[in-house]
C-alpha cells in the first residue's frame, strides 16, 4: 500500500515539474503565437522571475522528463503489486491507482503542450 502511495505522491510531483515546464516556457510563446506580447510584457512587469526562470528552460525540461519517466515506472511497478483482499482496501487501492493514472496521463499532455510550444511552434515561424 506505501508504493501505491508513493506512486500518487510522485503523480503529484510530475504534474508539477510539468506545469512549471508549462509556466516558464510554453506560456511565452503561447502569448506571442495568438499575438498578445503585450500581454505578456504586462505579465513579465508583474511576474520578473519569469525572465529569469526562462533562461533555464532547458534544465526546467529536461528535469520535468526525468521526474516524468521516473514517476510512470513507479506508478506502473505499483500497477502490478497485487491489492488487499478486504473489500474496502481493495476498492481505496484501485481507485488510487486509477487516481494515480489519471494524474500521470494529465501530466504527460500538460509537458508534451508546453513541449510542442516551446520547442517546435518558434521553429515553425
Amino acid at each position: 500500500m506505501s508504493q501505491i502511495k508513493e506512486s500518487t505522491n510522485l503523480g503529484f510531483l510530475s504534474l508539477i515539474a510539468s506545469s512549471s515546464t508549462l509556466i516558464c516556457c510554453a506560456l511565452p510563446a503561447v502569448f506571442v503565437t495568438l499575438g498578445a506580447g503585450a500581454t505578456l510584457a504586462s505579465i513579465v512587469n508583474i511576474f520578473p522571475e519569469l525572465i529569469i526562470v526562462s533562461k533555464y528552460k532547458i534544465y526546467i525540461t529536461i528535469f520535468a522528463l526525468l521526474i516524468l519517466i521516473f514517476a510512470g515506472v513507479l506508478i506502473k511497478k505499483a500497477s502490478l503489486q497485487p491489492c488487499p483482499t478486504d473489500p474496502n482496501l481493495r476498492d481505496m487501492c484501485m481507485q488510487t491507482r486509477k487516481r494515480s493514472k489519471i494524474i500521470y496521463i494529465t501530466s504527460v499532455f500538460i509537458f508534451a503542450f508546453a513541449s510542442i510550444f516551446t520547442y517546435i511552434v518558434p521553429t515553425l515561424m
